[in-house]
């Protein structure tokens, strides 16, 4: 692309016109607090990943990965945020979560809750052929203004169990089906440790519109989203999606994290949206 044209685009992205019908929506897997991690350890990476939220202010942010203290560090950061989530190692605050952040100046929650992708999802449980517990977050929210209403889901698949990725496709989708009874509008966000020509994705693609392939202006950003804070590693590996339905896609990024120093905040890249009904 060329480096004038790009530049243009990212200003439009920063100054998109957030009117009563217009979102702007964050995934971002911002790697777990790992003790034993001392290169990319938590310390040194939470504030950059603060400064880089403030800076493309999205009114939602579904995160993965994160644990307990990382998700309330965001939420007191974010001053006039509040969250929905739970761990899911227990339904409380043990293990990771797949939070959703929300503006609560400009949208409330009606309904939320996390089911486990798995045979017993209304519990603490393990699919399939899947490493470990896998979860996912929804809630029902209500624009302030407008009283528009819409989903947000936001979930983590495995990595391992193949069956798992693919059943957990299957279960999401079923369960959108049967919440949103209403026919409303739906995100679905996450990192889904697949790539996009493998059969979930095109699968979840049969019944959402994957907001890169409908963005009205140009894609902008590499075109993977893993990076495994790695500096030189090629950004081709792409795992993290925001699918929707019922919104016009104005825009969408893979956002380069990389901070001062040139490391990145986390092994995956934020993938931002902006949709309006």
């Amino acid at each position: 692309m060329n480096k004038n044209i790009a530049i243009l685009l990212l200003l439009s992205i920063l100054s998109f016109n957030l009117t009563g019908q217009d979102l702007k929506l964050m995934s971002y897997n911002i790697k777990y607090d790992n003790k034993r991690d001392t290169v990319n350890n938590w310390i040194d990476r939470k504030e950059s990943l603060i400064r880089l939220i403030r800076h493309y202010e999205p009114s939602f942010i579904g995160t993965q990965e994160a644990l307990h203290h990382q998700v309330k560090y965001i939420d007191s950061c974010l001053v006039d945020f509040a969250f929905i989530g739970v761990g899911r190692d227990d339904g409380r605050q043990a293990g990771e979560y797949t939070a959703i952040h929300y503006d609560s100046t400009l949208y409330k929650v009606l309904d939320s809750n996390t089911f486990w992708l798995s045979e017993s999802p209304e519990k603490v449980s393990v699919g399939w052929d899947a490493a470990m517990e896998r979860i996912c977050t929804y809630g029902l929210f209500e624009n302030l203004k407008t009283k528009e209403q819409f989903y947000v889901f936001n979930t983590h698949f495995d990595h391992i169990g193949e069956k798992a990725r693919e059943q957990s496709a299957n279960l999401i989708l079923q369960r959108i089906k049967k919440i949103n009874n209403q026919n409303i509008a739906v995100v679905l966000m996450g990192d889904f440790n697949l790539r996009p020509e493998e059969k979930p994705i095109q699968q979840i693609r049969s019944k959402m519109k994957d907001g890169k392939d409908i963005t009205e202006r140009p894609f902008y950003g590499p075109e993977g989203t893993f990076n495994g804070f790695d500096q030189n590693m090629a950004l081709d590996h792409r795992i993290d999606y925001i699918f929707i339905t019922k919104f016009k896609v104005k825009f969408y990024v893979h956002i380069d994290d990389r901070m001062d120093n040139n490391k990145h905040i986390s092994d995956h890249l934020p993938v931002l949206i902006g949709v309006e009904k």
